[in-house]
């Protein structure tokens, strides 16, 4: 039995929709799902046919209040009659509200706002090169990354994360970034010479495939880069903003960072931003330094206070935590079902990863057949990546769904053998 959306949601009632697929003008850079959507209302979604979807892609980890939600409506509704745009050129009351939110939430001194995940990086990027140029050390500027990164689709951010399918016929790779085994400690050290400024990681690789850096790992890069005089990057875009069962991720690890990077969930699905850093790393970065037309702008500003607002409210991360508990629980019950389709669960909080037996499309494709949305990753990784207001009832749900696509391609195997 499925569970289905609260009665204001009607499915199967279809809208007539305006479409020109025999010229279509979107650059063709994405592969496409044959399905669109016209609205939502917390973890589902309603496809411009009427059907409804059981959304666990979450626009990949951002809709963290799922859709709709009351207090980001609210929030926006609000904002929109007043102020949409306004200059860094002037004061921001409400962006100084926001930022010193997120500094009492975490290491931070600083907060700097910008629109997406890779503007972040690309901030992070100047940032710890910067703060040794402000230092009298302008020969510092090479990072550290580790194989499986994504950092983000900039020209830097592609070098950073050092993918060859991302970077092929883009030139040569931005210099400053040498890439090394993810958990190899060993190699961190042998990559630090006299040009390194820092090391950048995922506390959870998420594009990677869900793939978890071991704590003892953090600890010892945040004990080389007190050594060296290193600055410690953490790219929390995808952990951050509640995913992992906390506000972020490196505080379930006890590893602080100097320098962080946030986006996706932090507006709620509006585009926003930020860099956080610490004083000193921040050190030298002046008027003039860096910049961003649209960062911060009053309308981001206004979601992401909003996004806090429930996030920080007693118990929010409590319920993220038990859902987390028992996705996981129910999906290892389907892997010892279907050990011929899916194999591991990974991952802390509601960023869950599933190894596919089968190829992971094909997995995606059958849980889009049962009206359930995931999204892959490397490694032949599906990710859950549910809103993190999901209930109990739609988790089961999800697995049930699960179960059908597994059979499903568990029926087709047998039937092509």
């Amino acid at each position: 039995m499925h569970h289905r959306p609260s009665a204001t949601i009607k499915c199967n009632n279809p809208v007539t929709v305006m479409t020109n697929s025999a010229a279509p003008h979107l650059l063709p850079v994405f592969a496409r799902a044959d399905i669109g959507f016209e609205r939502g209302e917390g973890v589902w979604l309603i496809a411009t046919n009427g059907d409804c979807y059981l959304d666990f892609t979450s626009g990949v980890a951002v809709n963290a209040l799922g859709h709709a939600h009351p207090a980001l409506v609210k929030a926006l509704q609000e904002q929109a009659t007043k102020l949409w745009h306004m200059s860094n050129l002037f004061q921001s009351p409400d962006g100084e509200k926001l930022a010193a939110r997120l500094c009492s939430e975490s290491f931070a001194d600083f907060v700097f706002f910008c629109n997406s995940g890779a503007e972040a990086l690309e901030g992070v990027i100047k940032l710890v090169r910067h703060h040794h140029f402000s230092k009298g050390h302008p020969e510092r500027y090479r990072i550290i990354t580790f194989e499986g990164a994504f950092h983000g689709r900039t020209l830097a951010t592609l070098a950073a994360t050092g993918s060859a399918k991302y970077l092929e016929g883009f030139g040569p790779p931005m210099d400053g970034f040498d890439q090394v085994a993810h958990g190899d400690i060993e190699a961190v050290k042998k990559a630090i010479g006299p040009a390194t400024a820092g090391i950048l990681i995922e506390p959870i690789q998420g594009e990677g495939g869900v793939r978890s850096a071991p704590l003892g790992f953090l600890k010892a890069l945040r004990q080389l880069c007190d050594e060296k005089g290193l600055l410690l990057a953490f790219d929390e875009v995808q952990t951050g903003m509640g995913r992992t069962g906390d506000l972020f991720a490196h505080r379930r690890t006890g590893v602080t960072p100097d320098v962080m990077s946030l986006a996706k969930a932090l507006g709620g699905g509006f585009p926003i931003g930020a860099v956080l850093a610490t004083a000193d790393a921040a050190s030298g970065m002046g008027p003039g330094s860096h910049g961003s037309t649209f960062g911060g702008n009053p309308l981001a500003i206004a979601a992401a206070n909003a996004v806090l607002d429930v996030m920080l409210r007693p118990g929010f991360f409590d319920h993220v935590q038990k859902m987390s508990l028992l996705l996981k629980q129910k999906l290892a019950s389907v892997i010892d079902r279907h050990p011929d389709i899916v194999s591991e669960v990974r991952g802390e909080g509601l960023l869950i990863g599933i190894k596919a037996v089968v190829p992971s499309g094909d997995l995606i494709a059958a849980l889009r057949n049962e009206k359930l949305l995931t999204v892959g990753a490397g490694d032949n990784v599906v990710r859950f990546l549910p809103p993190l207001i999901v209930t109990e009832a739609e988790i089961e749900d999800s697995v049930i769904r699960l179960e059908r696509a597994c059979a499903a391609l568990s029926g087709s195997k047998r039937t092509a053998s």
